[in-house]
């Protein structure tokens, strides 16, 4: 499989539906090979790819995939899905798209958790404990989404509120 060529042949798809690949991995499995196609994008909220935008590009890629000579003749699965929030903020869009998700980030002074208020210029805009935090991007040496979890209960407007 040629991982250049693979990219070449399914950016064009992806841009067609405002997506874009995030990251592509080839990995040997047997005599198989699993080709994972990682996607992102704004999405209908601005908050990254829906799962029907990322089913509509998966069929897409299959269909391109398999008329192409960029897999090779040996058998391999697709796997496709969203870059996942797990994943590390590296650039701007990626604090955009995570706008009101709580996050930590790694600075040379340590680290800081806060909500991601504003993405302006080439910062981003936290709220820390209710005080209001503008960190460079250019001074974050790592930042993930933290994990929260909440219940929601149906039919209770006041939910987030309590919280």
């Amino acid at each position: 499989m040629n991982e250049h060529a693979i990219a070449s042949l399914v950016e064009p798809l992806l841009a067609v539906g405002r997506l874009e690949l995030d990251r592509l991995e080839i990995v040997r499995a047997g005599k198989r090979s699993v080709l994972r196609l990682y996607l992102d994008g704004d999405g209908p909220e601005g908050r990254g790819p829906s799962l029907d935008e990322i089913a509509d590009a998966t069929r897409a890629i299959s269909v391109a995939l398999d008329e192409s000579p960029a897999v090779g003749n040996a058998p391999y699965t697709l796997e496709v899905s969203s870059r996942g929030v797990s994943r590390p903020l590296t650039e701007l869009k990626h604090f955009r798209r995570n706008v009101g998700r709580l996050v930590t980030l790694t600075l040379p002074e340590g680290s800081l958790a806060g909500r991601i208020v504003a993405v302006d210029g080439d910062a981003v805009e936290l709220d820390v404990d209710g005080v209001s935090r503008l960190v460079l991007v250019a001074d974050i040496i790592t930042a993930v989404v933290t994990a929260e979890l909440r219940k929601d209960v149906p039919g209770d407007d006041d939910a987030d509120e309590e919280e």
